[in-house]
């Protein structure tokens, strides 16, 4: 019997987490800089909308991406072509204003002797999604865990997202969208396999 899948430990992150109480007096404090008062009857119930929904958007911390990856089927039948999910929703947050970036991920990988269910790749962008980095370290992590986890022929990532740290403050531009892509393996090394993979994902 394997061993279970230890909880994923993470560059940067807190010995220990604050208590509860402690991030709703900060939402408190953020509140009051702002200029508003935080005991108003608007505002009373605020901190704790925000601490669960901090919860919700930032649940990836919690989650472990080896643990979704562990169940392989090896009974490919021979395939040795593509496997690609388009469309996937990204809800994210960028690390350096916190503000969301949301967008779509596309992301293919040619098997060896083993897959994985389809699903499982979809709850990895959403793992990585739920935790605060850039869009390009988003692209970059997805791109590794299939290539560590399913040890691929090749990997092909590509996130499309508009990022609101952009569109609502800064340069106030909204209508404009980043592509990230991260390649490896045979769509590294066959252009014409790159090719096919950006025209499904619309970009051929």
């Amino acid at each position: 019997m394997s061993a279970p899948s230890a909880k994923p430990v993470l560059v940067g992150a807190p010995k220990q987490r604050p208590s509860r109480e402690a991030a709703m007096e900060a939402v408190r404090t953020l509140i009051a800089w702002a200029g508003d008062d935080p005991e108003r009857e608007g505002l009373v119930d605020t901190p704790r909308r925000v601490v669960d929904a901090y919860g919700d958007w930032f649940q990836g911390y919690d989650a472990d991406v080896a643990k979704e990856l562990s169940r392989t089927f090896e009974d490919v039948q021979g395939y040795d072509d593509m496997v690609m999910l388009r469309d996937i929703e990204v809800e994210s947050h960028c690390e350096h204003h916190m503000a969301p970036f949301l967008g779509r991920a596309y992301v293919a990988y040619v098997p060896t002797d083993k897959v994985v269910g389809i699903s499982k790749i979809a709850r990895v962008v959403e793992i990585f999604s739920r935790r605060l980095q850039t869009q390009e370290t988003l692209t970059q992590e997805v791109a590794a865990a299939l290539e560590s986890h399913l040890a691929p022929a090749g990997v092909a990532v590509l996130i499309d997202a508009a990022h609101q740290c952009m569109t609502t403050r800064g340069v106030h531009h909204r209508h404009v969208s980043t592509l990230t892509t991260r390649f490896t393996g045979v769509f590294k090394t066959d252009p014409a396999l790159m090719d096919r993979f950006l025209k499904l994902a619309g970009r051929g």
